[in-house]
């Protein structure tokens, strides 16, 4: 690498870092100008590296206020790279659900508008959901696809699924996207997603989400089961969930207590 690129590539990880500071998230994005400001750098040089970066995905640039946030592609490389660690800490907690709950209990992932099951614990009762380990399932109609869309706003809704309508699934699945915005409120309101047959018929089941350090959510625990079995003990399970969701997200660098990464 000549010394041209290095500068360059510093440059944009400096970028990169300052757009996933406290100022950015809280003003919801910079602009070119404060950008510069603090990696202390030309104006000029940063618009061009944002440019770049943008084209990638890496950066999102709000077409109305013009202010720069981190890409929804470098949440995904994010989400790659905490993976195995999601995948070697939910093995006891899946077990506990599964011991205390006595349905199956799995750990999953979002994949643009589709859920991706890591990993599934079973029961040892002969009626129970499948393992769904690997497969990928429809976020809009599934208790863990709506824990994973929680800190979707309407336009992060929409990006996901445009058009506005939503793919046909179970008799109570929502049928567009601002009814699947109705529900999700619901969701955030108690404090873990619950679905009643939107996903097939006869299938119910609970979700909480995942948070990393800074908040992000990067995955999701969910309890599913036969309706008749499981329907009279989802609230109690959903709280079930919540905690394990949230003593997973504790080991992943979140702390839920103060709504802040772990120093």
């Amino acid at each position: 690498m000549v010394a041209g690129d290095a500068t360059s590539l510093r440059r944009g990880i400096e970028i990169l870092l300052a757009l996933g500071g406290d100022d950015a998230v809280d003003a919801g994005g910079l602009g070119v100008q404060r950008v510069a400001e603090l990696v202390g750098r030309e104006k000029s040089q940063v618009s061009r590296t944002l440019r770049t970066l943008a084209e990638y995905g890496l950066v999102d640039r709000d077409a109305r206020t013009r202010a720069y946030r981190l890409g929804p592609r470098l949440f995904a490389l994010g989400t790659r790279a905490l993976e195995p660690k999601l995948v070697a800490s939910a093995p006891p907690l899946l077990a506990r659900l599964v011991r205390r709950l006595g349905e199956t209990a799995h750990l999953s992932v979002l994949r643009g508008g589709e859920v991706l099951t890591l990993l599934s614990e079973s029961p040892a009762q002969a009626i129970r959901v499948a393992d769904r380990s690997g497969l990928a399932v429809p976020a809009h109609c599934t208790s863990a696809g709506h824990a994973l869309l929680l800190d979707h706003d309407a336009a992060g809704l929409a990006s996901l699924f445009p058009g506005g309508a939503l793919p046909p699934a179970g008799p109570a699945a929502p049928r567009s996207v601002s009814e699947l915005a109705r529900r999700l409120d619901a969701d955030r309101g108690r404090g873990f997603a619950l679905v009643d047959e939107e996903f097939e018929a006869g299938l119910v089941g609970v979700a909480a989400p995942v948070r990393a350090a800074h908040g992000r959510i990067v995955a999701a625990l969910n309890v599913s089961g036969p309706k008749f079995r499981f329907a009279d003990r989802l609230d109690a399970a959903g709280r079930e969930v919540r905690d394990a969701a949230d003593e997973l997200s504790g080991l992943l660098g979140w702390r839920a207590d103060e709504g802040e990464a772990a120093a």
